[in-house]
């Protein structure tokens, strides 16, 4: 079998001399046409830690595929950083971002016509971004993760970047000195890598590996470690093997494959943004995947990883322990994992974890007999303000009911202020105004929830919202509200001082007035024009489907 069953359509063709005329001028002699060509597919760029390596990562990758006879061709997609951009406008086009990497890769790889694809990705939507291209494309790929940070550090304190938002909260209540403040600030991310905690980026990373789609310990291998160099250098070996036996994404992201996925989500306590990101990512390789799916994983996979957000460790005392590798052969001996599923390694998951060494800090990943919690942190909830769902977080330390008033706002900008001036014990605040239409770009709402938790207010108030939350947010919080407000869902005609109750033991969430109130406001609803008239939001608000449905542009 040819291994450059793509690239021949171009370098074989005697009539498309000018294809092969450019091939030789960008430097391939007439063996390099031969061969199969890999596209290497960077998000790297210098304004962000999470992505700052990832041009020298490709640089390596494309030594490792020369090495095994391939040529290897880097291209460059974007990043948006979402610890730079919360909190503001910016915050806008990080989910767009996604869809963009998607389409780009997508764009790329079928004009010129690359035989296998090495995405090399940092900050958390550059991964489901890459996945969706890589399920849609359907030609032998691999997800290479960059790797996570260091943890910072400031008077003996371990730091990530949540401890920057908090660090806000804080400074608002007057609970630290400028100097601290600026201290925490100043340390709290010492380097190349994504953010250190459980949060949106490692949540996908764990995933990614435990789909199959990156090789053992690339979602746990530090950015700046020996440990990335290794991953590295073998991609070369391992995409050439997909070459030669055409394994596909296809067959790799299988139905089980993604039960993984959703398996170790609930174990590790992983983003809440990975029920968007998995939504999209099985739809690329037409699978349904739905709320009622994470619901079912959650129902019955405990929560054991003590990890941050809601514990005391980082991805790289996960790292020191041993690796995801070892977390997934402990899920698969107690029976949360399938290990027939196939990998990127041309090995099935079972295979991969037989002689995974090292030993369960109890510490860190809790025993199934002695769980953080006897079910999943990720609850679907349903009710009058959301008929169509929500997405609570719901780790246990935050309690599992919560009746309270509501404290309205428009936007994440207003619930700051409120969070400063007025917000009190036992207040629901909401968000509206933030899903995939209405924010746009369905905003996480890091800062608001960090400034909560920093405030000294994480157990006594809730937050409820149709946008969404960074990985780094904990607290009683659910998002994700459908429909969204923008088009007329009901947590739009919430007002201050009504009785919100949330119910993780039931999974509901209602609005406390009858139903006569209810309808009335219901029919006084006006829809807002688009705050956008031209350009790539524009066009994502007129594509983008609901939060329930993973926020898809197709």
């Amino acid at each position: 079998m040819k291994l450059n069953k793509y690239s021949k359509t171009i370098t074989e063709d005697n009539s498309l001399p000018a294809a092969q005329a450019m091939l030789y001028g960008i430097g391939l002699d007439e063996k390099d046409l031969k061969k199969p060509q890999i596209g290497i597919a960077s998000t790297g760029f210098e304004g962000n830690p999470c992505n700052m390596h990832l041009n020298a990562l490709a640089k390596e990758i494309k030594e490792s595929i020369i090495d095994q006879h391939l040529v290897g061709l880097i291209f460059n997609t974007i990043g948006v950083s979402d610890g730079i951009s919360n909190g503001t406008s910016g915050m806008t086009y990080s989910l767009i971002s996604r869809e963009i990497i998607a389409d780009s890769i997508e764009t790329i790889v079928n004009a010129q016509f690359y035989d296998g694809i090495i995405a090399v990705v940092g900050c958390d939507k550059n991964m489901p971004g890459a996945m969706m291209s890589i399920g849609r494309i359907n030609r032998p790929s691999i997800l290479v993760y960059g790797g996570t940070i260091k943890s910072g550090n400031y008077k003996g304190k371990a730091l990530n970047i949540v401890s920057a938002f908090e660090a806000y909260g804080q400074k608002l209540k007057g609970k630290i000195s400028d100097k601290d403040y600026k201290g925490i600030i100043k340390n709290s991310i010492p380097g190349a890598g994504a953010c250190g905690g459980m949060y949106t980026a490692n949540t996908m990373s764990s995933a990614i590996e435990a789909l199959g789609m990156s090789l053992p310990y690339s979602s746990s291998n530090p950015a700046e470690s020996s440990s990335k160099k290794t991953e590295t250098k073998s991609i070369g070996k391992a995409i050439k093997n997909l070459l030669s036996e055409d394994i596909r994404p296809k067959d790799i992201m299988t139905r089980k494959a993604f039960e993984n996925a959703l398996s170790i989500t609930m174990t590790l306590g992983g983003s809440t943004n990975a029920v968007l990101h998995l939504i999209a990512m099985a739809k690329s390789v037409d699978i349904n995947l739905s709320l009622k799916d994470f619901q079912e994983f959650s129902d019955k996979t405990p929560f054991i990883a003590n990890l941050k957000p809601s514990g005391n460790y980082l991805m790289e005392d996960v790292h020191k322990m041993g690796g995801t590798p070892l977390i997934m052969k402990y899920m698969l001996e107690n029976g949360y994992l399938h290990g027939d599923c196939m990998t990127v390694t041309g090995k099935t998951v079972e295979e991969n974890l037989k002689n995974v060494k090292g030993k369960i800090d109890n510490k860190i990943i809790k025993s199934f007999n002695n769980p953080i919690k006897k079910n999943g942190h990720i609850q679907i909830l349903y009710g009058n303000i959301a008929p169509d769902g929500a997405v609570a977080k719901i780790t246990g330390k935050e309690g599992e009911v919560f009746e309270g008033n509501a404290r309205v706002y428009n936007n994440e900008f207003e619930a700051i202020k409120g969070i400063e001036n007025e917000v009190k014990k036992r207040d629901v605040i909401v968000i509206k105004n933030s899903g995939p239409k209405g924010g746009p770009g369905m905003p996480e709402m890091l800062k608001p929830t960090g400034a909560v938790i920093g405030a000294g207010l994480g157990k006594d108030v809730a937050l409820i919202t149709d946008g969404r939350f960074s990985g780094g947010s904990h607290g009683f919080v659910v998002g994700h509200i459908s429909p969204e407000s923008f088009v007329g869902g009901p947590i739009g005609i919430i007002k201050n001082g009504d009785k919100i109750k949330i119910d993780s033991i039931n999974k509901t969430i209602n609005l406390k007035i009858d139903n006569k109130e209810f309808e009335k406001r219901i029919k006084k609803i006006k829809l807002q024009p688009y705050k956008f008239k031209k350009g790539v939001v524009k066009k994502y608000v007129n594509s983008v489907s609901s939060a329930s449905e993973g926020c898809i542009t197709d």
